[in-house]
């Protein structure tokens, strides 16, 4: 049967019109009819350093623009597998990080009892929390995280503060939320607090593919890697755009030299096992720093890269 939702035709200019992720109809009232939503997470009071990620949804839907439905890689039109809306921005609240978790955390439910895989669109990491609490509250049990990140995000607090952009996953095991064990985080990397950091979420259970590793594996070889270790478990994959170096992604609040390009982490992307995805989400765009807007259109990109794989694969909840 044809998906009921999908992008517009083309029928006109790709600039022009109200701006949902590649022209897709803002969709709120979800029903069965729908797979796939994209969700705006306009949230940046947690951010440690630079503020500003809130307005990153609008520019990444801004450049989405660009993009066009059929994917040249694996051959195939996603949207012509899936129904796919643009749920719009949730109304979270600026410096009230408790109640903006609840708003997530209750759509994300609501989501998930719908069978419908939210991707969100942050936002600073924090927002990653509400979406792993919404999952968890409807799944009832831990999910696998799957994390591309230049930061491990497993930090206990800062100056105290026990919820930030830097803290979601140390946050997320303590609740009961990720499944260690069957986790990873890929792409680690730069300075930290301490020279035992990453040995610290190694010892919380993580598998940890620091960036000088990364760069030893093939695609192939990282995808077998994420496979043995998810295995057929729900999982939440999360993708913070500072796993780029700021040369092909300088529009981020938490900048690290030494990062991958655009191609690498397409390529990375593209090549994921099939996975039994509960959610995913795009973070940390922060538009006031980007330069020609290119963090937001390889962050639209991301984005449109993880619809196909779903495409490809199908939704096997």
């Amino acid at each position: 049967m044809e998906p009921k939702y999908g992008p517009h035709n083309g029928n006109s200019p790709r600039y022009t019109g109200i701006r949902t992720f590649m022209k897709l109809p803002h969709v709120q009232e979800v029903d069965d009819d729908i797979d796939v939503a994209v969700v705006g997470l306009p949230f940046d009071t947690a951010a440690s350093y630079r503020s500003g990620a809130r307005f990153g949804p609008s520019s990444i839907r801004e450049m989405s623009m660009l993009l066009r439905p059929a994917n040249a890689y694996h051959k195939m039109n996603p949207f012509q597998r899936c129904s796919v809306i643009d749920y719009g921005d949730l109304p979270l609240l600026p410096g009230n990080i408790q109640e903006s978790y609840s708003i997530i955390s209750k759509a994300y439910k609501q989501f998930a009892e719908n069978n419908i895989i939210p991707i969100g669109l942050g936002g600073d990491h924090s927002v990653a929390l509400g979406e792993l609490r919404g999952l968890k509250e409807h799944y009832g049990k831990p999910l696998s995280l799957v994390q591309f990140d230049a930061h491990g995000d497993t930090w206990d607090n800062y100056w105290g503060m026990k919820y930030t952009h830097g803290t979601p996953f140390k946050r997320g095991v303590e609740e009961g939320l990720i499944d260690p064990h069957s986790s990873i985080q890929i792409g680690l990397r730069g300075t930290v607090y301490d020279p035992g950091d990453l040995d610290v979420a190694k010892e919380m259970g993580f598998d940890i593919v620091t960036a000088d590793e990364l760069r030893l594996l093939s695609p192939q070889e990282l995808s077998k890697r994420i496979k043995d270790r998810v295995g057929d478990k729900l999982v939440f994959l999360t993708f913070d755009i500072d796993f780029f170096d700021p040369a092909y992604a300088p529009g981020t609040g938490t900048p690290e030299p030494g990062g991958f390009t655009s191609a690498e982490g397409l390529s990375y992307l593209r090549q994921l096992p099939k996975m039994n995805l509960a959610g995913l989400d795009l973070v940390e765009v922060l538009p006031a720093l980007d330069q020609s807007e290119i963090t937001a259109h390889l962050g639209a990109t991301i984005v449109y890269e993880c619809m196909s794989l779903i495409g490809k694969f199908g939704i096997t909840r």
